[in-house]
């Protein structure tokens, strides 16, 4: 049965000094498709190694539901782990790779058979059991490393960056199934990426860690939109920055700042504190699609630029608007159409999309 997963003072350091995670807490829900995104060396596999009892922690404690589990080695804590090698035997059969943890447990051999076949159908590899692992594509031996890790119903299951050795076209399709046969378990299921749009696409909750330390932690939406910081906007996402200053708050609760792009308004993020100070220092994010076209030349929010570059990426156009100041800022256009580089033009974005992050 799946368990809740609770990290209170989880510390790490492989170097006197050198903290590798610094005393993280953290909960993750039962049945939760949970992410821990960020670049490589910020501490992230290194979490998931400790949860998974292959590390220990210098500090904390850690617990399944209300069973501290960080005493235990890895094969009593419940936990499955699935490798972005995917470790399989390559002299097994398909069938026989995913009984393989049954075996060890000493399960009837009637229940393995009809357990192997259950999550065989489930992710869809019932007419390969008896093949060779060396004969399969590798989203096949990828599904395979899935089936040997769920077979046995763990506890948690916990996942190594598992796509990062397909192609991108693999990689997009896998997403939906892993994501889809978790859900379809009610999988506590903690997954480890450097990508961000796996991330998004697939996680109930994602954490955003830099340098041992979640950085941000909510849903996909909540992170892209309302950023915390530079490095989390960026991290997720190409990010227009513009240094601004409030001028004015107003009654409905939004403010006016004076930036290098002219008097912008901006308005409250829906119902997340704010601090908001007149005359203080910040900056001004939004993202490459909340530009458009302005369909006037005067108003709320728009602003003049000259468009200096573009970039053709298919369904999207990338343009490159050069602003006084010497700010640069890119808009995103879904279905582009073309456009004339070093005119003057007029564009817009709208208060509901912009970010103040307090210098």
């Amino acid at each position: 049965m799946a368990k809740s997963i609770i990290l209170k003072g989880i510390g790490k350091a492989y170097n006197p000094g050198k903290k590798v995670l610094q005393e993280l807490n953290l909960t993750i829900n039962q049945g939760e498709m949970f992410f821990l995104l960020g670049p490589s060396g910020c501490g992230k596999s290194t979490l998931l190694r400790i949860i998974a009892g292959l590390l220990e922690p210098d500090c904390g404690e850690i617990d399944f539901d209300e069973q501290r589990v960080d005493k235990l080695p890895p094969e009593k804590r419940a936990a499955a782990m699935v490798f972005q090698s995917y470790a399989l035997w390559p002299h097994m059969t398909v069938f026989e790779n995913v009984a393989f943890g049954l075996k060890a447990a000493r399960v009837k051999a009637a229940e393995i058979t009809e357990r192997v076949n259950t999550i065989l159908a489930i992710v869809q590899l019932s007419d390969l059991a008896a093949r060779k692992i060396t004969s399969l594509s590798g989203g096949q031996q990828q599904r395979v490393a899935l089936a040997r890790a769920l077979v046995v119903d763990p506890a948690v299951l916990l996942l190594d960056e598992p796509l990062s050795n397909l192609d991108a076209r693999l990689r997009d399709h896998m997403r939906g199934q892993i994501r889809a046969i978790c859900k379809s378990k009610k999988q506590t299921a903690v997954y480890v990426t450097h990508d961000r749009q796996e991330a998004l696409s697939m996680a109930d909750r994602i954490a955003v860690m830099d340098e041992g330390v979640i950085q941000q932690l909510g849903t996909p939406r909540e992170l892209y939109r309302y950023p915390v910081n530079r490095f989390v906007a960026s991290f997720l996402g190409e990010t227009n920055f513009v240094p601004a200053r409030i001028k004015e708050l107003r009654e409905d609760g939004s403010a006016v700042i004076d930036s290098a792009l002219g008097l912008f308004r901006v308005e409250r993020p829906g119902d997340r504190p704010v601090n908001w100070k007149v005359n203080g220092a910040y900056t001004a994010l939004f993202r490459p699609e909340s530009v458009r076209q302005a369909v006037m030349v005067k108003g709320e929010n728009i602003f003049e630029a000259v468009v200096s570059a573009e970039s053709f990426l298919g369904e999207v156009g990338s343009w490159t608007l050069q602003c006084e100041l010497s700010v640069d800022l890119t808009m995103n256009e879904l279905a582009p159409q073309p456009r004339e580089l070093g005119k003057v033009d007029y564009f817009y974005v709208s208060p509901h999309d912009i970010v103040l992050l307090e210098d």
